[in-house]
């Protein structure tokens, strides 16, 4: 079959997915097939010569591509933040990357502990021990995204704690990410690259047990598919179970993670991948320990003011399928089709105040059911051209976003309290009553652009704008309350721009400005349709590579954000706007190798967030979870020579400042300096046992305050003992 010819069946068959997928894939279809014909018009040679098969294999250096495995602690490459396979220098936005190898040597089993690597990243409250939130350079977001796509764009928050089990990477672009992601937090964006299959056979397992009866199990297998040319499938697993230490009256903490994947390359220009994750959790619902007189008693961090029958259950599914074509060497079409839905439901006691001279607990009883669905698509195109001298990659897109989720909410306000310090189980199910019924859907557009320019004599210029507009239906239905609100009309334009200069090779020097956007999704009293909020950020910074292995990188910062909502001091049901936000700072992070098997990753941030406008809370008053002052490093050292050839040693320390609890800055919750540890050895490449022991000075203090009622313990001194085989 002529090669022009079959360049065009695939590009009718990736035409027909186009327009079957979405709408907007249509202008998209409408270009593959033009230029497509064209290129087939030019392959049609007279006399077409048929040479025969060249097979090449090469043991040179690995060279890493952006969403691929990293050699080490230090990533050369990101996709993140441009979404084009981008060095990371060549990025005007902090960008930081924690591979593989130190999820691995850390043995890191939560989403926090991977990005406690990163600066200017804090655990930012778990929402009741029900999900992941974290603090990004001083603001609060409580979704990512997964290879490209936000998770949970109409739920406030991933209704299941991440797994790690088929993460590549975990990178954080610091600052507003909305000109290529659309809605988004302005302090950042956190983004889980999941491992890839492979067609060689691969695969590893890992056995795990630690301090307060942690078990779990993790793996992944891969390899190519017989049957069909090109067809590789990974699918990775995990299950855990995790009394912890908390008091919780015998109930376990149990999660299981399954994550299919898939892909196929038809044709060296044709790339077709899937990834599916399904996870589901069966937890205790706990809120963690309640402030008092300014402050969050550490006497007994195991202390719980729920009931044993207190529970949350939940699943969250998320399937992708990405297909690219390359029309030729310069020209690139890519389509991606995402599908999300998921629920939690759960039953609790739930603090709410202090009384009879705070000696005891104030609780409620509720119970919530919730679902979610979300269908996203994204069309777009990558361009290389020279234009007036200069060399561009243009991306342009137009991404597709519906959504719903529907939530239902039942209490008790007349729920026994229990003493503060001494709390104790026993107190029965009462009756329950209605208290809310919300009904959210959300239907975007997004058009954007982008322009990476090589002006030469060691200046780039990166241009973009995106602009969003659609539609936003939110009733909370109440018991006094049952007037339904029209649509809300929703738009905003989104840019950003940045400069980069390299004046020698080792350095870079970059000034960028970025915006964000984000529909309010937060129940307000008595307001209809409040304002999105936006925000934007001004950044200077730069990357030295101190030598060719490691990299330190160093940042300045001023974000403002407008329209925030923030719990309503008077009724903590609803939320209020609270005006204005700011937050402006400083943070340096290193990766990389300082000798031949000396690896280390770690960062520092100097933060100082405030309220800069409100007519709630008081102007000055510090935000809510942010230091004014926080490190990590991690550092690890193998062997390369005699008798302890095979062993590793690791140690790391993360310290963070003291922190206010709320915007009212009613209490605040003290700094610690965390000391962790590990210790590990290589039988050969295909196993290895490990030691890992995290707060090895057994210290007391708050991981994640979230308000006065919800604040929870660092776990104390932990031992995880890891064996793991590959293949």
């Amino acid at each position: 079959m002529p090669q022009g010819y079959k360049d065009h069946l695939i590009s009718a068959k990736i035409d027909r997915l186009l327009w079957n997928n979405t709408r907007n894939g249509l202008a998209l279809s409408v270009f593959l097939a033009s230029t497509t014909a064209i290129h087939a018009q030019s392959d049609a040679a007279p006399n077409e010569v048929t040479l025969s098969e060249l097979s090449v294999t090469g043991n040179g250096p690995a060279v890493e591509r952006a969403g691929g495995p990293v050699i080490g602690y230090r990533a050369t490459r990101s996709a993140t933040a441009t979404r084009t396979d981008t060095p990371v220098r060549d990025t005007p936005q902090s960008v930081q990357v924690v591979p593989r190898d130190v999820l691995v040597d850390q043995q890191d089993i939560r989403l926090t502990d991977a990005l406690q690597n990163v600066s200017s990243v804090l655990p930012g409250g778990t929402l009741q021990g029900r999900s992941d939130t974290f603090i990004i350079r001083g603001f609060r977001t409580q979704i990512y995204a997964i290879d490209g796509v936000l998770v949970s764009p109409t739920n406030t928050f991933s209704s299941v704690s991440r797994d790690l089990a088929d993460v590549e990477r975990v990178e954080v672009l610091k600052g507003p990410a909305s000109v290529l992601y659309g809605r988004g937090d302005p302090g950042g964006l956190i983004h889980i690259v999941t491992r890839q299959p492979t067609l060689e056979p691969s695969g590893d397992i890992n056995l795990q047990a630690g301090s307060f009866g942690f078990r779990r199990v993790q793996g992944s297998v891969s390899s190519a598919i017989e049957g069909v040319d090109g067809l590789a499938g990974r699918i990775s697993f995990a299950g855990q179970s995790d009394p912890t230490f908390r008091n919780l009256g015998g109930r376990d903490n149990s999660r299981t993670f399954v994550a299919p994947a898939f892909t196929w390359n038809p044709s060296p220009d044709t790339r077709v991948s899937f990834l599916g994750e399904f996870s589901r959790a069966d937890t205790q619902y706990d809120e963690g320990l309640v402030a008092r007189n300014g402050r969050v008693p550490l006497d007994n961090i195991a202390r719980y003011y729920g009931e044993p029958f207190a529970r949350y259950n939940s699943n969250s599914n998320f399937s992708l399928l990405r297909v690219e074509h390359d029309l030729n060497e310069n020209i690139t079409l890519r389509q991606v089709l995402n599908v999300q839905w998921g629920e939690f439901d759960l039953l609790t006691t739930r603090a709410t105040g202090l009384a009879n001279r705070n000696t005891l607990v104030n609780r409620r009883e509720a119970t919530v059911n919730s679902t979610y669905a979300t269908v996203d698509s994204q069309s777009e195109m990558v361009a290389k051209f020279d234009l007036l001298g200069f060399k561009h990659t243009v991306l342009a897109g137009i991404e597709y976003t519906n959504g719903y989720r529907h939530a239902y909410q039942t209490e008790s306000r007349n729920y026994p309290p229990v003493s503060f310090q001494n709390p104790a189980f026993g107190a029965g199910l009462v009756g329950l009553q209605f208290q809310s019924e919300l009904k959210q859907k959300n239907e975007l557009n997004g058009l954007y652009v982008q322009d990476q320019i090589d002006l030469g004599l060691g200046f780039q210029l990166l241009l973009g704008v995106r602009y969003d507009t659609g539609t936003q239906y939110y009733f909370n239905r109440l018991p006094a309350s049952r007037t339904i609100p029209p649509d809300q009309q929703l738009s905003g334009t989104t840019p950003r721009v940045g400069l980069i200069y390299r004046p020698f090779e080792p350095l870079t020097l970059y000034a960028s400005y970025s915006t964000s956007f984000k529909p309010q999704i937060a129940n307000v009293l008595n307001v209809v349709s409040p304002a999105p909020e936006t925000g934007d950020q001004y950044e200077i910074g730069s990357r030295l590579d101190l030598t060719p292995d490691l990299t330190l990188s160093a940042a300045a910062f001023r974000i403002t954000r407008n329209n925030v909502a923030a719990t309503d001091p008077n009724n903590n049901t609803y939320s209020v706007i609270t005006g204005q936000q700011r937050s402006e700072g400083v943070e340096a992070d290193l990766a990389g190798q300082i000798l031949p098997g000396w690896k280390v990753i770690g960062g520092i941030s100097f933060i100082d967030a405030r309220i800069t406008k409100d007519q709630v809370y008081p102007v000055g008053n510090r935000l809510a979870g942010v230091p004014t002052f926080s490190s990590s490093i991690w550092s690890t050292y193998q062997f390369q020579e005699g008798f302890l050839l095979g062993w590793n040693i690791g140690a790391g320390i993360t310290y963070v400042g003291r922190r206010t609890g709320d915007l009212n800055n009613s209490y605040s919750v003290g700094g610690y300096a965390r000391l962790d540890a590990a210790v590990f050895y290589d039988f050969n490449e295909h196993a290895r046992f490990s030691i890992n022991a995290r707060n090895l000075t057994d210290r007391r203090y708050i991981e994640q305050p979230f308000n006065q009622w919800n604040n929870t313990p660092g776990a104390p001194l932990s031992i995880l003992a890891t064996i793991t085989a590959r293949m």
